[in-house]
């Protein structure tokens, strides 16, 4: 008995595993919203967040999880074409370290900004980690559109951050 249910929960887990690497998450249309947020830490996110801003569908970008070490005048420089909206549009989020602590500093910023819609940027692979803890600090009535930037994974990333979703869910379960 004790094996079967072993075997059984092993089918569940490879099964989840196929789901969640056959079936990444998509591009969103652009479409208006509130704001955008942009999750730092791969590449053509910010440029994703930025196209967002330039085409007037949303008015506010955070990018969260900025490295303290950056400089705004260093990270405009490498937009030379967005540089206007540093100024008015795009706010930079020292605070977060990793994806819960994104959720925390996003779920703050739209509370401050009286967001009722928004956007959330990261890669296809990250997206459902980053959205279930951005579900679970923001407050309710907040609706978030997922806009997946596209990548290449490995198939050892994407069993990584299959079994850090779960153990992120198992625990908040756990109430941790």
């Amino acid at each position: 008995m004790i094996s079967r249910f072993i075997a059984f929960l092993l089918l569940i887990w490879m099964l989840g595993f196929a789901w969640f690497a056959l079936l990444l998450p998509q591009p969103a249309p652009i479409a208006p919203t509130d704001g955008v947020v942009v999750l730092t830490g791969g590449a053509h996110r910010i440029d994703r967040g930025l196209e967002i801003l330039e085409s007037g569908k949303s008015k506010k970008l955070l990018i969260s999880g900025v490295d303290r070490d950056v400089k705004p005048p260093e990270l405009e420089a490498q937009y030379p074409k967005s540089a206007k909206y540093f100024q008015c549009c795009i706010a930079l989020g020292f605070q977060s370290v990793d994806t819960r602590s994104n959720a925390l500093e996003t779920a703050a910023w739209a509370k401050r900004n009286n967001m009722r819609t928004i956007r959330l940027v990261t890669h296809d692979w990250h997206m459902r980690r980053a959205r279930f803890e951005l579900d679970r600090a923001l407050p309710n009535g907040i609706t978030v559109t997922n806009d997946a930037v596209p990548t290449q994974p490995s198939l050892g990333g994407l069993f990584k951050e299959y079994n850090k979703y779960w153990l992120r869910a198992v625990a908040s379960l756990l109430g941790l």
